[in-house]
């Protein structure tokens, strides 16, 4: 079963690169007192996601940031090191915390896990964003197969007036 607004995102640890190395970041860490917008992609580096998704927000990172959110997020089933280098790549720098998901643990206590077998991709997470206030789904965006709208940057971002 899948996630659906005001329903407390579970508990979990995701992968971050750390000054040192790989840390766990918690949920409560990413989510407790905060706004957080957590959007996830397929994979990094892949097309859609690479060219649209992930530059949309690094785009409107300070219109968001105008609206009261305090982090933006992205995950995917991915290693750090893969989120890492993604994010390096996409110069992220602050605006974008870069969630690793490599066993996809988080994305299936989501509901919201996507079988890539078949494209050789193995089990990824689909496609969606999400706006948290204090852990607490307060909207929630899923995209359908091959989709790319409502999970969009801009989408987002007039949703949060309403």
């Amino acid at each position: 079963m899948s996630i659906k607004e005001g329903d407390q995102l579970p508990a979990g640890t995701f992968k971050v690169m750390g000054k040192d190395g790989p840390e766990g970041l918690s949920s409560d860490e990413l989510f407790k007192g905060k706004t957080v917008v957590l959007f996830s992609v397929p994979g990094a580096f892949t097309p859609t996601c690479d060219a649209k998704h992930l530059p949309g927000f690094l785009e409107l990172a300070a219109e968001f940031r105008a609206k009261g959110v305090d982090t933006i997020a992205c995950l995917a089933v991915n290693d750090v090191f893969v989120m890492h280098a993604w994010g390096k790549a996409s110069n992220v720098d602050e605006m974008v915390k870069m969630l690793a998901d490599g066993s996809a643990e988080y994305t299936r206590k989501l509901g919201l896990e996507l079988d890539l077998n078949s494209a050789g991709m193995g089990l990824r997470g689909k496609r969606f964003a999400l706006v948290a206030r204090d852990g607490v789904v307060a909207k929630l965006f899923v995209e359908g197969p091959g989709e790319f709208r409502v999970s969009s940057a801009a989408y987002v971002l007039e949703q949060l007036d309403s």
